[in-house]
Protein backbone atom coordinates (compact mmCIF):
# COMPACT_ATOMS: atom_id res chain seq x y z
CA UNK A 1 0.00 0.00 0.00
CA UNK A 2 0.69 3.58 -0.70
CA UNK A 3 2.03 5.28 1.85
CA UNK A 4 0.31 9.00 2.05
CA UNK A 5 3.35 12.07 2.65
CA UNK A 6 2.63 14.09 5.84
CA UNK A 7 1.15 17.56 5.33
CA UNK A 8 2.97 20.68 6.88
CA UNK A 9 0.85 22.18 9.47
CA UNK A 10 -0.73 25.15 8.54
CA UNK A 11 1.22 28.43 9.68
CA UNK A 12 0.36 30.10 12.73
CA UNK A 13 0.47 33.26 11.29
CA UNK A 14 -1.86 34.40 8.02
CA UNK A 15 -2.31 37.70 8.76
CA UNK A 16 -2.91 40.42 11.15
CA UNK A 17 -5.53 39.09 12.94
CA UNK A 18 -4.53 35.57 13.34
CA UNK A 19 -0.94 37.30 14.61
CA UNK A 20 -3.04 39.21 17.46
CA UNK A 21 -5.08 35.85 18.48
CA UNK A 22 -2.17 33.89 18.34
CA UNK A 23 -0.25 36.81 20.40
CA UNK A 24 -3.36 36.60 22.83
CA UNK A 25 -3.82 32.86 23.17
CA UNK A 26 0.41 32.87 24.20
CA UNK A 27 0.09 35.52 26.88
CA UNK A 28 -3.68 34.26 28.01
CA UNK A 29 -2.00 30.63 28.57
CA UNK A 30 1.11 32.08 29.51
CA UNK A 31 0.16 32.87 32.64
CA UNK A 32 -0.10 29.97 34.01
CA UNK A 33 2.60 27.97 32.44
CA UNK A 34 4.41 30.89 34.42
CA UNK A 35 3.44 30.73 37.83
CA UNK A 36 3.65 26.79 37.59
CA UNK A 37 7.53 27.52 36.36
CA UNK A 38 7.84 30.13 39.25
CA UNK A 39 7.22 27.82 41.95
CA UNK A 40 9.30 25.12 41.00
CA UNK A 41 12.04 27.84 41.09
CA UNK A 42 11.02 29.26 44.31
CA UNK A 43 11.25 25.74 45.76
CA UNK A 44 14.42 24.96 44.15
CA UNK A 45 16.08 27.97 45.24
CA UNK A 46 14.89 28.30 48.50
CA UNK A 47 16.37 25.06 49.88
CA UNK A 48 20.20 23.36 49.06
CA UNK A 49 21.62 20.27 48.55
CA UNK A 50 22.59 20.86 52.19
CA UNK A 51 18.96 20.54 53.05
CA UNK A 52 18.14 17.33 51.08
CA UNK A 53 21.07 15.72 53.17
CA UNK A 54 20.07 16.67 56.17
CA UNK A 55 16.46 15.33 55.48
CA UNK A 56 17.59 12.21 54.01
CA UNK A 57 19.56 11.90 57.15
CA UNK A 58 16.47 12.09 58.95
CA UNK A 59 15.03 8.71 60.22
CA UNK A 60 11.46 9.67 60.08
CA UNK A 61 11.90 11.03 56.48
CA UNK A 62 13.53 7.79 55.27
CA UNK A 63 10.97 6.03 56.84
CA UNK A 64 8.23 8.16 55.34
CA UNK A 65 9.70 7.96 51.66
CA UNK A 66 9.93 4.13 52.21
CA UNK A 67 6.56 3.83 53.17
CA UNK A 68 5.03 6.74 50.04
CA UNK A 69 6.90 3.77 47.70
CA UNK A 70 5.70 0.67 49.20
CA UNK A 71 2.51 1.84 49.24
CA UNK A 72 2.31 4.11 46.34
CA UNK A 73 3.43 0.85 44.03
CA UNK A 74 0.83 -1.34 45.83
CA UNK A 75 -1.90 1.12 45.16
CA UNK A 76 -0.72 1.11 41.39
CA UNK A 77 -1.16 -2.69 41.77
CA UNK A 78 -4.60 -3.01 42.96
CA UNK A 79 -5.91 -0.04 40.82
CA UNK A 80 -4.82 -2.22 37.91
CA UNK A 81 -6.82 -4.87 39.28
CA UNK A 82 -9.83 -2.87 39.12
CA UNK A 83 -9.62 -0.29 36.51
CA UNK A 84 -8.71 -3.10 33.58
CA UNK A 85 -12.23 -4.84 34.40
CA UNK A 86 -14.18 -1.74 35.33
CA UNK A 87 -12.75 -0.04 31.89
CA UNK A 88 -13.49 -2.23 29.90
CA UNK A 89 -16.96 -3.21 30.96
CA UNK A 90 -17.92 0.08 31.12
CA UNK A 91 -16.79 0.16 27.70
CA UNK A 92 -17.88 -3.16 26.03
CA UNK A 93 -21.27 -3.61 27.65
CA UNK A 94 -24.43 -1.81 27.76
CA UNK A 95 -26.50 -2.40 30.35
CA UNK A 96 -29.15 -0.47 32.48
CA UNK A 97 -28.24 1.84 35.25
CA UNK A 98 -24.65 2.53 33.06
CA UNK A 99 -24.85 5.92 33.68
CA UNK A 100 -25.71 5.72 37.25
CA UNK A 101 -22.36 3.61 37.84
CA UNK A 102 -20.73 6.01 35.37
CA UNK A 103 -21.23 9.13 38.20
CA UNK A 104 -20.24 6.41 41.04
CA UNK A 105 -16.84 6.10 39.43
CA UNK A 106 -15.94 9.63 39.56
CA UNK A 107 -17.01 10.61 43.33
CA UNK A 108 -13.83 9.78 44.60
CA UNK A 109 -12.80 12.10 42.29
CA UNK A 110 -15.27 14.66 42.62
CA UNK A 111 -15.22 14.65 46.66
CA UNK A 112 -13.17 16.74 48.61
CA UNK A 113 -9.86 14.62 49.95
CA UNK A 114 -11.37 15.51 53.51
CA UNK A 115 -14.53 13.73 52.99
CA UNK A 116 -13.41 10.70 51.45
CA UNK A 117 -10.79 9.99 54.26
CA UNK A 118 -14.10 10.55 56.78
CA UNK A 119 -16.35 8.56 54.65
CA UNK A 120 -13.85 5.67 55.38
CA UNK A 121 -13.30 6.09 58.85
CA UNK A 122 -16.98 5.93 59.51
CA UNK A 123 -17.29 2.57 56.99
CA UNK A 124 -14.66 1.10 59.72
CA UNK A 125 -17.17 2.30 62.55
CA UNK A 126 -19.98 -0.12 60.77
CA UNK A 127 -20.32 -3.93 62.34
CA UNK A 128 -18.74 -4.93 59.15
CA UNK A 129 -15.76 -2.51 59.62
CA UNK A 130 -15.44 -3.40 62.82
CA UNK A 131 -15.23 -6.92 62.01
CA UNK A 132 -12.57 -6.27 60.00
CA UNK A 133 -10.86 -4.46 62.31
CA UNK A 134 -10.60 -7.90 64.80
CA UNK A 135 -9.22 -9.59 61.75
CA UNK A 136 -6.45 -6.85 60.55
CA UNK A 137 -6.17 -3.63 62.01
CA UNK A 138 -6.76 -1.05 58.96
CA UNK A 139 -7.56 2.15 61.03
CA UNK A 140 -4.37 4.33 62.19
CA UNK A 141 -2.17 1.90 60.60
CA UNK A 142 -0.37 1.25 57.68
CA UNK A 143 -3.11 -0.73 55.85
CA UNK A 144 -5.40 2.31 55.96
CA UNK A 145 -2.36 4.34 54.08
CA UNK A 146 -2.95 2.08 51.20
CA UNK A 147 -6.63 1.93 51.27
CA UNK A 148 -7.00 5.62 51.47
CA UNK A 149 -4.62 6.13 48.34
CA UNK A 150 -6.39 3.25 46.94
CA UNK A 151 -10.23 5.11 46.89
CA UNK A 152 -8.81 8.23 45.14
CA UNK A 153 -6.39 6.56 43.26
CA UNK A 154 -8.27 3.86 41.22
CA UNK A 155 -11.00 6.60 40.05
CA UNK A 156 -8.11 8.29 38.02
CA UNK A 157 -7.14 4.97 36.83
CA UNK A 158 -10.37 3.46 36.34
CA UNK A 159 -10.72 6.65 33.65
CA UNK A 160 -7.93 5.87 32.10
CA UNK A 161 -8.25 2.55 31.07
CA UNK A 162 -12.14 3.23 29.84
CA UNK A 163 -11.09 5.82 27.25
CA UNK A 164 -8.20 3.59 26.54
CA UNK A 165 -10.67 0.88 26.20
CA UNK A 166 -13.01 3.48 24.04
CA UNK A 167 -9.90 4.33 21.75
CA UNK A 168 -9.44 0.23 20.73
CA UNK A 169 -11.60 -0.79 17.24
CA UNK A 170 -13.44 -3.53 18.53
CA UNK A 171 -13.45 -5.11 15.20
CA UNK A 172 -10.04 -6.79 15.96
CA UNK A 173 -12.10 -8.53 19.00
CA UNK A 174 -15.02 -9.95 16.73
CA UNK A 175 -13.02 -11.00 14.53
CA UNK A 176 -11.59 -13.13 17.17
CA UNK A 177 -14.90 -14.21 18.16
CA UNK A 178 -16.31 -15.15 14.52
CA UNK A 179 -12.76 -17.48 14.80
CA UNK A 180 -13.67 -18.97 17.49
CA UNK A 181 -12.22 -17.37 20.56
CA UNK A 182 -14.08 -17.23 23.62
CA UNK A 183 -15.02 -13.40 25.40
CA UNK A 184 -11.72 -14.36 27.45
CA UNK A 185 -9.41 -15.11 25.09
CA UNK A 186 -9.92 -12.46 22.84
CA UNK A 187 -9.64 -10.40 25.95
CA UNK A 188 -6.58 -11.79 26.74
CA UNK A 189 -5.07 -12.24 23.38
CA UNK A 190 -5.93 -9.15 21.58
CA UNK A 191 -7.55 -6.33 23.62
CA UNK A 192 -4.85 -6.40 26.29
CA UNK A 193 -2.26 -6.34 24.24
CA UNK A 194 -2.92 -3.90 22.29
CA UNK A 195 -4.17 -1.77 25.42
CA UNK A 196 -0.65 -1.82 27.07
CA UNK A 197 0.32 1.84 26.83
CA UNK A 198 -3.30 1.92 28.59
CA UNK A 199 -2.00 -0.24 31.22
CA UNK A 200 1.38 1.58 32.06
CA UNK A 201 -0.51 5.12 31.84
CA UNK A 202 -3.05 4.24 34.13
CA UNK A 203 -0.28 2.30 36.43
CA UNK A 204 2.02 5.90 36.68
CA UNK A 205 -1.08 7.57 36.90
CA UNK A 206 -2.10 5.68 40.17
CA UNK A 207 1.26 5.96 41.70
CA UNK A 208 1.69 9.42 40.96
CA UNK A 209 -2.05 10.57 42.17
CA UNK A 210 -1.21 8.20 45.31
CA UNK A 211 2.19 9.64 45.95
CA UNK A 212 0.35 13.28 46.57
CA UNK A 213 -2.42 11.98 48.48
CA UNK A 214 -3.09 14.03 51.82
CA UNK A 215 -6.63 14.53 53.34
CA UNK A 216 -8.01 10.80 53.34
CA UNK A 217 -4.44 9.53 54.90
CA UNK A 218 -4.25 12.62 57.12
CA UNK A 219 -8.11 11.69 58.68
CA UNK A 220 -8.11 7.92 58.19
CA UNK A 221 -4.14 6.78 58.56
CA UNK A 222 -3.16 9.20 61.08
CA UNK A 223 0.82 10.87 61.04
CA UNK A 224 2.27 9.26 63.30
CA UNK A 225 5.52 9.19 62.73
CA UNK A 226 7.79 6.05 62.07
CA UNK A 227 4.11 4.16 61.63
CA UNK A 228 1.99 6.23 59.23
CA UNK A 229 3.83 9.29 57.74
CA UNK A 230 4.36 8.90 54.25
CA UNK A 231 5.74 11.70 51.84
CA UNK A 232 2.56 14.18 52.18
CA UNK A 233 2.39 14.12 55.70
CA UNK A 234 5.75 14.63 56.43
CA UNK A 235 5.40 17.97 54.80
CA UNK A 236 2.75 19.23 56.81
CA UNK A 237 4.17 17.61 60.18
CA UNK A 238 7.71 19.49 58.94
CA UNK A 239 5.52 22.72 58.74
CA UNK A 240 4.25 22.17 61.89
CA UNK A 241 7.21 22.08 63.99
CA UNK A 242 8.57 25.34 61.92
CA UNK A 243 10.83 23.16 60.28
CA UNK A 244 10.48 25.07 56.42
CA UNK A 245 13.91 23.87 55.67
CA UNK A 246 12.90 20.14 55.45
CA UNK A 247 9.53 20.57 54.35
CA UNK A 248 10.31 22.18 51.22
CA UNK A 249 13.35 19.92 50.86
CA UNK A 250 10.76 17.08 51.10
CA UNK A 251 8.29 19.08 48.51
CA UNK A 252 11.08 19.16 46.36
CA UNK A 253 11.95 15.28 46.20
CA UNK A 254 7.95 15.04 45.58
CA UNK A 255 8.24 17.38 42.70
CA UNK A 256 10.98 15.12 41.40
CA UNK A 257 9.61 11.84 41.57
CA UNK A 258 6.01 13.09 40.25
CA UNK A 259 8.10 15.06 37.06
CA UNK A 260 9.61 11.63 36.71
CA UNK A 261 6.00 10.11 36.21
CA UNK A 262 4.64 12.64 33.95
CA UNK A 263 7.87 12.04 31.77
CA UNK A 264 7.28 7.85 31.75
CA UNK A 265 4.03 8.80 30.82
CA UNK A 266 4.70 11.35 27.89
CA UNK A 267 6.98 8.97 26.73
CA UNK A 268 5.19 5.50 26.90
CA UNK A 269 1.76 6.34 27.11
CA UNK A 270 1.03 8.61 24.14
CA UNK A 271 1.56 7.93 21.08
CA UNK A 272 0.16 4.79 20.51
CA UNK A 273 -1.84 4.29 17.24
CA UNK A 274 -5.14 2.54 18.26
CA UNK A 275 -6.56 1.96 14.08
CA UNK A 276 -3.30 -0.50 13.26
CA UNK A 277 -4.72 -2.71 10.70
CA UNK A 278 -5.46 -5.89 11.25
Amino acid sequence: MNSIAPQPPPPLFTGASDQRFVIALILLGGVYVVLIVAMLAADATFTSPGHLLRALQSPEIRHAIWLSLISCSLTSLLSLWVAVPIGYGMSRIRFRGQSLVDALLDIPIVLPPLVVGLSLLILFQTPPGRLIERIMPVTYAVPAVVLAQFTVAAAFAVRTMRATFDQINPRQEQVALTLGCSRSQAFWLVVLPEARRGVLTAATLAWARSLGEFGPILVFAGATRMRTEVMSTTVFLELSVGNLEAAVAVSLLMVIAAFTVLLVIRRFGAGQNWNRNC
